[in-house]
């Protein structure tokens, strides 16, 4: 039996090529949020709108979701070449994903009891002041969403092999959970100002907290999808489509079995592959090795090889 690692430095650096530039991106969508929700807070507190008032609450919230985003960049830059961390930390970004997406349940769960409440219980609202506010919101969040769409959320098309398989490296989920929270901001936005037009120019008072519901509904649905992929990468879940590849990749060589198989994924643009075959004593596990070398998605591969 002869097994190898990475013929490489073996970097367990895995967080991908757009790491930094991500980063940066979504501190600059904290600054907005941030700027944005001390100015709704205050505009609150001097007009005495709780309308207001909740709605800056609101977007403290999105506030702190976007804050662990950037946290997770942080901590995964600073220890992406730490040795404690047996294949480092481009995972860091998941969970700073599925913390998001707990959250952004949470906050849709609120809005939504919220919104049956003043459906059953209508309350007063200032719609000029209300609609100004809103409008401004939108405005932020335009510019924010701006800010995250050119990052390495939207590579799903972007990387294709020289043989008969296409498919992407992976998605940065911790980028596309403050992409998803900035969606919901703008979803909500738009949504209330609809409302607000209505109530203020047609009496639709009972549109607004309907509207609501279905806000809350549209962004339980981004958090529930968000959710299950970021669990999905955090639970080691088998990349099926890379595995496949492998397998007949190895099986055009015609004289390997494949034992054991493990493949999935260690950083947003990164898979890690365990490969145990068994075949002829004249093979070696480099010429395995070699076989599997189309397999670009693959950046720590561990071949184990037995003589049959």
């Amino acid at each position: 039996m002869n097994s190898t690692t990475s013929s490489h430095s073996h970097s367990h650096n895995f967080l991908g090529i757009d790491h930094d530039q991500n980063a940066r991106r979504t501190l600059w969508v904290v600054v907005l949020t941030l700027v944005m929700m001390v100015g709704e807070i205050a505009a609150g507190y001097i007009t005495g709108s709780m309308a207001l008032l909740a709605d800056g609450f609101h977007m403290a919230t999105h506030a702190a979701a976007l804050g662990i985003t950037a946290a997770a960049y942080g901590f995964a830059r600073k220890h992406a070449s730490n040795d404690a961390y047996s294949f480092g930390t481009g995972k860091v970004g998941d969970l700073g994903g599925f913390a998001s997406a707990l959250i952004l349940g949470l906050i849709s769960a609120g809005i939504g009891a919220e919104s049956v409440i003043r459906l059953l219980e209508p309350t007063g609202v200032q719609f000029g002041t209300a609609t100004l506010i809103a409008v401004i919101g939108l405005i932020v969040n335009i510019v924010s969403a701006l800010l995250l769409s050119g990052g390495g959320h939207d590579h799903a098309h972007a990387h294709a092999h020289d043989h008969h398989h296409q498919h992407a490296p992976g998605a940065d989920n911790n980028l596309r959970s403050a992409y998803v929270h900035v969606l919901a901001d703008a979803v909500t936005s738009v949504l209330a100002i609809a409302a607000l037009l209505a109530g203020k120019f047609l009496g639709w008072v009972w549109l607004d907290p309907l509207i609501g519901i279905v806000g809350a509904v549209v962004i339980a649905r981004w958090a529930w999808s968000l959710m299950k992929d970021t669990a999905a990468v955090l639970l080691d879940k088998t990349d099926h489509q890379v595995a496949q590849e492998i397998r007949e990749l190895l099986d055009q060589t015609g004289h390997l079995q494949i034992t054991d198989l493990h493949v999935w994924r260690v950083g947003p643009q990164a898979r890690a592959a365990i490969v145990s075959v068994s075949g002829s004593a004249d093979l070696s596990a480099e010429q395995v090795r070699a076989a599997l070398k189309p397999v670009h998605e693959v950046t720590h591969l561990t071949v184990e090889y037995r003589a049959a």
